[in-house]
């Protein structure tokens, strides 16, 4: 058997095996009652704002495609590598999403992209797509925890009931980060080019995805009742958001993690459906629909 072929093989069963997953996620969700509650309860507003929420799934999706590409692209070392388009970026990226649901802090979608692109190429590419794959998560997370500790300098009232412990925690988290971006061009160079330039850039792409991920969470909060106007402040959210990413996590209790935390930020149980609904919208609907984003020879 070739290895384009073991590799095509290896690729349906991660996505027959995800699918299979998320099937058992949805059927054993037992806060039905509440979430069909809520939605018997929206006007026209409200269901407007759940369109936008899911018009925007393809835009936050094109984003990472986005940041994907950048990173191969920027990191090609040699005229052996295949310089990757914007289509196959997104292929990728909605195909890696089945591989995240299932293995904790989603860690399967590197792996997953690797996978790809060494059906597809000659040369060996693990090493440098784990490298950019180490560069776009660190960059991800630096976003995210730079945002969300601001927020919390701005929410006393979670600040507070995180207590001392967690403003330690994140100090670590931030020290860690910075000893990344510091060592990552040295460590990672060998596989390819990684260079300050590429860590900022790729770290403002993150930024701006992560305001799509706001953008969707305030929509599905509106949507649900989970406030009462339209003036959410953006901190509440890039805290939800540092709170769910830095929280351990594994795929079996994610959606818990995520409507309580929701619940801590925004003080609605309401805003638990909004978590759970986001992640139908920006986890469940891209992983229906990688299936169908085939290659194109």
């Amino acid at each position: 058997m070739d290895k384009k072929r073991l590799y095509h093989i290896i690729e349906w069963v991660v996505a027959v095996g995800a699918l299979g997953w998320l099937a058992w996620k949805v059927a054993v969700y037992d806060d039905y009652p509440a979430l069909w509650a809520s939605i018997r309860t929206m006007g026209r507003l409200q269901w407007c704002a759940i369109l936008v929420a899911v018009v925007l799934m393809p835009v936050n999706m094109g984003l990472e495609a986005w940041r994907w590409r950048t990173l191969w692209n920027y990191g090609l070392r040699s005229t052996d590598d295949v310089v990757m388009s914007f289509r196959e970026a997104q292929r990728q990226v909605y195909y890696s999403k089945l591989a995240g649901v299932v293995t904790p802090w989603r860690l399967g979608e590197y792996p997953a992209r690797g996978m790809l692109m060494a059906g597809e190429q000659e040369s060996p590419t693990w090493a440098k797509v784990l490298s950019m794959g180490a560069v776009g998560s660190a960059t991800m997370t630096a976003a995210i925890v730079v945002a969300g500790a601001v927020g919390l300098a701005f929410s006393p009232a979670v600040f507070d009931y995180l207590g001392g412990s967690y403003l330690y925690s994140l100090t670590v988290v931030l020290a860690v980060l910075a000893v990344a971006y510091a060592l990552m061009p040295k460590a990672l160079g060998k596989y390819a080019e990684v260079n300050r330039e590429l860590l900022l850039k790729s770290t403002a792409q993150s930024f701006v995805r992560l305001l799509c991920w706001c953008v969707q969470l305030g929509l599905v909060l509106y949507a649900l009742g989970a406030i009462t106007n339209y003036q959410l402040p953006i901190h509440h959210l890039f805290v939800y958001y540092l709170l769910v990413t830095v929280t351990p996590n594994v795929p079996i209790a994610e959606m818990g993690v995520r409507g309580a935390w929701a619940i801590v930020v925004f003080g609605s149980m309401n805003a638990a459906l909004a978590g759970v609904l986001l992640w139908v919208i920006n986890t469940l609907l891209p992983c229906l629909i990688s299936p169908f984003l085939r290659k194109n020879d």
